[in-house]
């Protein structure tokens, strides 16, 4: 090699590897987009390196962007095949994805470059449990068609209340004010809800949503306001703070709740509980929208799924995941706010009627418009690209301009996003993110916001707040033992 060519080689080397030092500076700081930007720089500089791309694969998936997880690691793979880590990162994103065939493969591919590795053994003996345990349920499943429904099979009236139990208590049929103050009494003291009455809370809310169309109008009469809130994630105290901030749910303080109730969050049951009761007791004082999460396969991997075996039990479950199929899909305000968890769609021409006839009572697909209305998010470019998380797509302000449009609307308020500092404004003002889960994962260092829409203009007013204490109970607590490997 020619002397000057070998100091360019060592300049770009040098170069690059300053970027990574920095990424990874970055990335120890929680700065995971920051630490993305800078592994940009370093693949920009030297394309070549397999940890530039395993790098900014990891940080991908810190901000559960795993279709581009997936991608990275892939590349990383391709530059060096016996690169362990590229395998890793790719099989983690995988996991997260509920994709476990996948991971397997790619686990099983770490063990046999580092055989000796105790963590790629722990991490393979894992996969292949959930592996088996998949296959297992696959096995006794039973077709949709010939399903009876869980909640036909229990009576609460039955169920008995024994004389020690000190807790919040339903009189009769109906939900009150008082109840719904003592029960987050209760559930901030980390005490549990007796049985009897999480039953009638549930099933009532299932015959109150099971009446609701896919997409739910609602009217906000003039000079009235409404508050619209985003994820919450099992942040129980941060959902008692917005209360404190905003005051509780009434028919004169409604809210709409976008999404992501659950997951996550290691008090997931406190805050379905205590939304679906504000619900009970008063049907138009706050309206819930289907998440992404609100399905079997995020609770089965991120937590809810266990934290409800540990506090209620089996039957719960699978109770829950039937209230969850009968969630609405969006709602709009005033015929001119179009509210929805993720985004919109991989084609033009979507009517708000089209929404509206959609069959929601299922577990959401993977592809259509139920998928890209709890999946897609926005993108700052125009036109259409591959979602960054690997299901559903990114959105341009092309898009989100031709819908609103089309259907005589204004704005386009979505959540679904961690932003720093609670929301963010896309798409010349006509996308708002919001998200409501402060210091997300007690770690991301986000604010949490909310915003108020006052009748009859809608101008929206966002609210920011900040994380408050919770008991020590870690994020993730009950989530499953592979995925909190990779927590």
């Amino acid at each position: 090699m020619l002397p000057n060519m070998a100091t360019e080689n060592s300049t770009i080397t040098s170069q690059a590897e300053e970027f990574k030092l920095l990424a990874n500076e970055a990335f120890k700081a929680h700065k995971y987009s920051q630490s993305i930007d800078l592994y940009t720089k370093a693949i920009e500089v030297n394309e070549g390196n397999a940890v530039y791309w395993a790098n900014r694969a990891f940080a991908h998936t810190k901000l559960e962007e795993y279709g581009s997880a997936i991608q990275d690691a892939t590349r990383a793979i391709e530059i060096d095949p016996k690169y362990s880590k590229g395998y890793y990162r790719r099989g983690a994103a995988h996991l997260a994805m509920g994709k476990f065939k996948d991971a397997l493969k790619d686990f099983q591919q770490v063990k046999r470059i580092s055989p000796n590795d105790p963590d790629a053994t722990k991490k393979l003996k894992e996969c292949e449990k959930a592996v088996m345990k998949l296959k297992f349920e696959e096995a006794i499943s039973v077709p949709t068609s010939e399903k009876r429904s869980i909640a036909d099979s229990i009576d609460y009236h039955t169920i008995d209340v024994e004389p020690q139990y000190s807790g919040a208590r339903i009189e009769g049929d109906v939900v009150t004010l008082d109840f719904v103050k003592n029960m987050m009494e209760d559930f901030k003291k980390q005490k549990f809800l007796h049985k009897r009455y999480a039953f009638q809370i549930v099933l009532q809310i299932r015959d109150l949503m099971r009446e609701l169309p896919s997409l739910v109008d609602i009217k906000v009469p003039a000079g009235k306001h409404f508050t619209v809130c985003g994820d919450v994630h099992g942040q129980f105290y941060d959902l008692i703070n917005i209360f404190e901030l905003n005051g509780l749910p009434s028919e004169d303080n409604p809210y709409l709740f976008n999404g992501d109730f659950v997951d996550r969050g290691s008090f997931s049951v406190e805050v379905i509980l205590t939304l679906f009761a504000f619900k009970c007791m008063s049907p138009s004082a706050i309206h819930l929208s289907r998440g992404n999460h609100e399905s079997k396969s995020m609770n089965k991997i991120y937590g809810f799924e266990g934290e409800v075996r540990s506090k209620l039990n089996d039957i719960f479950v699978e109770l829950f995941a039937e209230v969850f199929c009968c969630l609405p899909l969006a709602h709009v305000i005033n015929q001119k706010v179009f509210v929805v968890h993720g985004g919109l769609f991989s084609v033009d021409g979507v009517k708000l009627s089209d929404i509206r006839a959609i069959d929601r009572f299922c577990e959401p697909p993977e592809e259509g418009l139920m998928c890209e209305l709890l999946w897609s998010d926005p993108q700052p470019q125009l036109g259409r690209g591959p979602s960054k998380r690997g299901v559903g797509l990114s959105f341009g302000g092309d898009v989100t301009k031709r819908f609103l449009q089309d259907n005589n609307l204004d704005l386009v308020v979505r959540s679904h996003e961690v932003k720093d500092e609670g929301y963010e404004i896309e798409h010349d003002g006509k996308l708002i993110t919001v998200f409501s889960a402060p210091n997300y994962c007690d770690q991301m260092g986000n604010k949490g916001a909310f915003i108020r829409f006052e009748a009859p203009d809608l101008k929206p007013n966002i609210v920011t707040f900040s994380a408050v204490a919770h008991p020590d109970v870690k994020p993730m607590a009950y989530a499953s033992n592979f995925l909190r490997m990779f927590s």
